[in-house]
């Protein structure tokens, strides 16, 4: 009889423990979904990968200031909590309280979010219709981010007209410019006005070329809207894409002056400097890394006002 009783007393502890499980799945199924600064989890996960962010799984200000940049793009409040509605317009796919875990990097749909027929008028429509693909690629991904990379390649490119680095230069000129390799007018004379023979000067024996004799510096000079400069950056970029660009450098600026450019901005970690925020300090720092100096920052400055008014 006392081995029937225990018996019967697991049967029923066992029917209880069931049915605080179902009740317990079931409330949290009708638990609305609420992210926001401090949240951590796989569904911080998966919101900053879909936002371009380092997928840590814990939401702090750069995703906080991702997901504002993306609410603004798309008529919701941008207030960086992550509800029912932002989520649902986000992944397209309703209300999710339990987003399956992805296991590799999604497309980065966010960028059909983007405003870009705003930029019509501002920049070339050929250049707005490369940003998709060039963004989702690289990870140049909110208004923020793009705002930051169009305002330098749009003033290093002369607002996107240039392609390949200008190197015609008046042997003062050289002197002004290049004066590590030309420290006198005198020993820039026999230069001047000869960009091809400029370029195998200042960039032999740098960035992967070979010596000024070999016309690597000539063959792998600046091409693209941030000046995609030497046989090792070309090297790394023609892999990115998966396409022999040694062979035909010139690629560089007919096809992929903004690809390149792109590369470049991702290569050096820009894209997430840029989630720094909209202010001129930012927009310095960037350049500095661009440019090595801040030449020309009052007009990327503006510019990057200019473009993300626009993209936000």
């Amino acid at each position: 009889m006392v081995e029937k009783g225990l018996l019967y007393v697991q049967h029923v502890v066992h029917i209880i423990k069931k049915l605080k499980e179902y009740l317990y799945n079931k409330h949290k199924k009708n638990i609305d979904m609420l992210l926001k600064l401090g949240s951590e989890g796989e569904d911080v996960k998966k919101l900053q990968v879909k936002l371009g962010v380092d997928p840590i799984g814990k939401f702090g200000p750069k995703t906080e200031a991702a997901v504002k940049s993306w609410q603004s793009a798309n008529g919701l409040t941008a207030d960086g909590v992550v509800g029912d509605g932002t989520w649902g317009k986000l992944f397209s796919e309703g209300v999710v309280s339990a987003p399956t875990i992805i296991t590799e990097p999604a497309p980065v749909a966010s960028v059909g979010g983007l405003k870009l027929e705003k930029l019509k008028g501002h920049i070339p429509d050929s250049v707005i219709k490369m940003i998709p693909d060039t963004a989702a690629k690289f990870q140049i991904n909110t208004p923020l981010r793009l705002a930051h990379f169009l305002a330098q390649c749009g003033h290093e490119s002369g607002g996107f007209r240039a392609t390949k680095e200008n190197l015609n230069y008046s042997a003062k000129g050289l002197v002004g410019t290049f004066k590590k390799y030309f420290p006198t007018e005198a020993a820039a004379q026999p230069y001047e006005r000869q960009p091809t023979k400029i370029a195998n000067k200042v960039y032999g024996n740098r960035m992967g070329n070979g010596p000024e004799s070999s016309g690597e510096g000539a063959k792998f000079c600046g091409r693209g809207y941030i000046q995609l400069t030497g046989k090792e950056n070309y090297t790394a970029f023609g892999k990115s894409i998966n396409e022999d660009i040694l062979s035909n450098p010139d690629k560089v600026a007919s096809d992929y002056a903004l690809l390149s450019a792109a590369w470049f901005f991702n290569k050096n970690g820009l894209h997430k400097m840029a989630d720094g925020g909209a202010t001129d300090a930012v927009v310095t720092s960037i350049t500095k890394r661009v440019n090595g100096g801040t030449i020309g920052l009052e007009d990327r400055i503006k510019h990057f006002k200019e473009y993300y008014s626009l993209l936000s």
